[in-house]
């Protein structure tokens, strides 16, 4: 039987905000009973769950977000919270095809994602545990993990089911699904040396991040077999830095014959810089980007790039968040994601110094 339909407000006043307590009066039950009702929690009889259900279905009632959680009851939520600079952030692709992933996997079970964006770790650690004083959510996603990062320790502390994305593959105390950062460096070190090219300019993301550590290791552990030398320069992921440093590094004598960036936000910048310089691509400078994207690929000349599908990385850590979620934040687990391949594009050749008398007017051709 449906129940009778409460009196509208008077012209002017807001509805008055349904509660529990009326879902119980209409249903002819307890508040407890509705609380076990929406929750499938066992206790009742079919009948009466079916009669609560559909008042609630009926009058479009769910319960209020913070009291559930004050109750323990799911909030299906996962809470992301990223450390860098937000105008970086608009602009990086990686990060958009990520979230579009991990998004496209939880909505699936009717989990939404909470972005905040912060201006340090400290921040960050606050923001975690009042999360988990108000329970605000069901799992957590860990990205940008620095060296000596507190945070895994401490979101493992709080019991909050979470993966972090970055690790180095060792154990922790979360989940981690992780890409060989170290491998690809390397493989975009011997491409380059293969063409030729000894000196190399590097321009590095945040130097206090895991990944780039592994980048700048990488290239430590290979530079002497290859005779390579490297000029790292750090920057904060943004178009601005990354130009800055393409500027440096074309001015300087000797100049780098190739430059590697550690973004395609970055390598697009730097080709900008070389046109305005009047250093030609590649002819005189090849640039490889460590990510790809539309950018890459639309750009003239198109950049050489380690290509990934980062929404699949996305769909793999919701994954294994579910699957946390799930079982539990115990023996937590290293999945290791494809290592990213080198797409050679128009951007790389080999040096003016490796190059014949016609070399140039080919790479024209081309």
């Amino acid at each position: 039987m449906a129940p009778k339909k409460q009196a509208g407000p008077g012209a002017g006043q807001a509805a008055p905000r349904l509660r529990s307590t009326d879902i119980a009066r209409l249903a002819g039950v307890s508040v407890s009973a509705v609380s076990l009702a929406i929750n499938g929690r066992p206790g009742l009889s079919e009948a009466t769950r079916k009669r609560i259900l559909d008042v609630a279905d009926e009058l479009n009632w769910r319960p209020h977000r913070a009291a559930s959680a004050l109750k323990g009851a799911s909030s299906d939520v996962v809470g992301i919270v990223i450390a860098r600079p937000a105008r970086t952030l608009g602009v990086e692709p990686f990060f958009a095809h990520f979230l579009s992933g991990l998004q496209s996997s939880l909505s699936g079970q009717g989990i939404s994602t909470q972005l905040l964006i912060v201006e340090d770790t400290e921040a960050q650690t606050a923001v975690y545990r009042r999360w988990a004083a108000e329970h605000r959510v069901d799992g957590l996603v860990l990205l940008d993990l620095e060296v000596d990062d507190p945070r895994p320790q401490l979101v493992a502390d709080l019991g909050i089911p979470a993966v972090t994305l970055g690790s180095h593959g060792n154990p922790m105390p979360l989940t981690s699904v992780w890409v060989d950062d170290h491998a690809a460096m390397v493989g975009i070190l011997q491409y380059l040396s293969s063409l030729g090219h000894r000196h190399i300019g590097h321009v590095s993301g945040i130097t206090s991040f895991q990944h780039t550590q592994r980048r700048l290791q990488a290239i430590q552990d290979v530079h002497t077999s290859l005779g390579t030398e490297v000029d790292s320069i750090p920057t904060d992921f943004s178009d601005a830095q990354g130009a800055e440093a393409t500027r440096r590094l074309l001015g300087a004598d000797p100049r780098c014959t190739a430059i590697v960036y550690d973004s395609d936000v970055m390598a697009i910048a730097g080709l900008g810089v070389a046109t305005e310089m009047g250093v030609s691509v590649p002819s005189d400078v090849s640039l490889v980007s460590f990510d790809d994207s539309v950018l890459t690929t639309m750009a003239h000349p198109p950049v050489t790039a380690l290509t990934r599908d980062t929404f699949a990385l996305g769909t793999l850590t919701a994954t294994e968040l579910l699957r946390v979620m799930s079982d539990g934040p115990n023996d937590p687990q290293a999945t290791q994601a494809p290592t990213p391949r080198l797409v050679v594009r128009g951007s790389t050749a080999a040096p003016p110094a490796e190059r014949g008398p016609h070399a140039d007017d080919a790479l024209e051709g081309r």
